[in-house]
This record gives structure tokens, sequence and C-alpha cells, in this order.
């Protein structure tokens, strides 16, 4: 930081150009046993089926609504898309925004009992701010929905929702009188993981990050495209080693797999944080 905030040093950013990176899931907050966005699609499939009575013998519909998540995840990666896109679709981005934030307001993860919103990382939001402070502008670049992220990003990181970079869905513009809408369709629009992600960020800000932050291998790209900029670089991978106060994964989780990006962490030198060992705290205190 004293390097690249020095006017006089050779490796001096302009404040312009400090632009850091950080994935969400698994180095934001947490992300076990299933992305959180995911726990609020099934939430939304119990709020919608009484206006969609063929859920209750469409699968995976009908394990969500049976609350058994083991016929939930016998679907599929295809599966549970399904019940992202369908239990998104039909609202216009307003509504869409509102029920995201009831959601997060009052629901609670299933193991933890605590809110979700409260299981954002404090270690990583100290950081987040250290950057800020020192003229860096940080974005989230994430495999979850843009749309889900934004109406709590702010409150929770500190970063606005045009700092959200993230997957979507299909949008169309509707005019209804003299009502203009967004709404939200049942398709994919972009996947913003893996290599993806370095395209949304060319896409979104249109210059390489200084800094990248993640936790498993679907960030590596966004890792490998930060490196390969000139000068002074860093990137850090949230290594999830403490199955006391969190949960302890890496090469054979079925959520945030941390193989590859590893393997090229170690020899490149990039920084592995040992969560069960370099974090005094995981949670905000209450």
């Amino acid at each position: 930081m004293a390097r690249v905030t020095d006017s006089t040093s050779p490796q001096f950013v302009p404040r312009p150009d400090r632009i850091a990176v950080f994935d969400n899931d698994g180095t934001l907050w947490s992300e076990q046993p299933a992305y959180f966005q995911f726990f609020f699609a099934m939430d939304q499939v119990r709020r919608l089926a009484a206006g969609n009575p063929s859920w209750s013998k469409e699968e995976p519909f009908a394990s969500v609504l049976r609350n058994d998540p083991a016929g939930v995840m016998k679907s599929g990666e295809k599966g549970i898309l399904k019940i992202v896109m369908r239990s998104h679709a039909g609202m216009t981005t307003e509504e869409f925004s509102q029920s995201v934030k009831n959601w997060i307001d009052t629901a609670r993860h299933p193991l933890k009992q605590r809110l979700f919103r409260k299981m954002t990382y404090q270690p990583m939001i100290e950081v987040i701010r250290y950057l800020q402070d020192n003229g860096f502008k940080t974005y989230i670049v994430s495999g979850g929905g843009a749309e889900f992220m934004r109406p709590w990003t702010e409150a929770a990181y500190g970063i606005p929702p045009e700092q959200v970079i993230g997957s979507a869905v299909k949008m169309q513009y509707e005019l209804n009188g003299d009502t203009p809408s967004i709404r939200k369709m049942a398709g994919v629009g972009f996947i913003d993981d893996g290599p993806g992600k370095p395209v949304g960020i060319q896409h979104t800000i249109g210059k390489r990050p200084v800094a990248a932050f993640g936790n498993s291998d679907g960030d590596l790209q966004m890792l490998q495209w930060t490196a390969a900029g000139g000068g002074d670089r860093l990137m850090m991978i949230v290594h999830h080693t403490d199955s006391a106060r969190e949960w302890a994964y890496d090469r054979h989780s079925h959520v945030g797999k941390l193989d590859k990006a590893m393997d090229e962490a170690k020899a490149k030198g990039w920084h592995l944080i040992d969560m069960q060992k370099e974090w005094n705290v995981i949670y905000p205190e209450p």
C-alpha cells in the first residue's frame, strides 16, 4: 500500500487506476452448505407456491415444498438453476429488489441460526474499508446474481450497487400506459463465474484490477487477469480452514471448491489466508 500510494514510488498507482475486486460467496460472507441465494430462491418458491399449483408435482419444486433438501440436491445444477430462474422470473426489478430486502432483513441460516446478513466476514469488511481509505474503488465480482446482491451490499460492505458485477437473468423493458418497467425473465443472460469474471470486469470497469480477492476455483481467472498486469499486484485467497467457527473445506467441496486455484497460488506466491490461524474473529460481533 505504501508503494502504490506514494507518488514518488516507481510502483505508484494513480487514484483512478486503484481498482480492487472481491468475490462475494465464500470471500465476503459464508457459502455453506449452499449459496445463500439458493436459500432465498427456495423461500421464494414457498412464497409463490399458491399461485403455481403445478409445482407440487414438478421437481425440484416438489422437493422444496416437502422440505426435502436431499431431493432438491438430486436435481443437480440444472435443477438448482431451474429453481433460481423460475422463482425470480416475472417480477419487475423494483419488486424483486423489495423481496430481497424483506428476506435479507429476516432470514436465518438453517444451521448457524444467524441472520444471513450477519454472516459477513469482519476481517474482509476491514480490508475493504482500508482499501477505500487509501483511494481504491472496490467492486464485487460474483457468480451470484447482481440483482440479488445490489439491495444490501452497500449496508453490508460499503460497496454501492453500481459497483456490483454478477450473473444476470434475461430482462425486458415494458411500457404499461405511461409507466415503464424492467421485468426479469426465465432465462440466463450472463454467468459471472470462472472465465466470465474477467469479461464482466472488462464490460463494467474497463480497467484491470490492481488487487483481487477470491476463495475458489471460480475466482481463478479473475486472479490470473489481475496478476497479469504490470507493477505491484495483490492476489489473495480466503482458505476455509476453521471447522469450529465456520467450515473447513477446499479441494473436495461441492460448494466453493478450491483446488486448481490453490495450486496456482502456491506456485505463483499469491496469498492464502488461513481463516483458522489468521482471523481473530469471523463474523461481526452482535
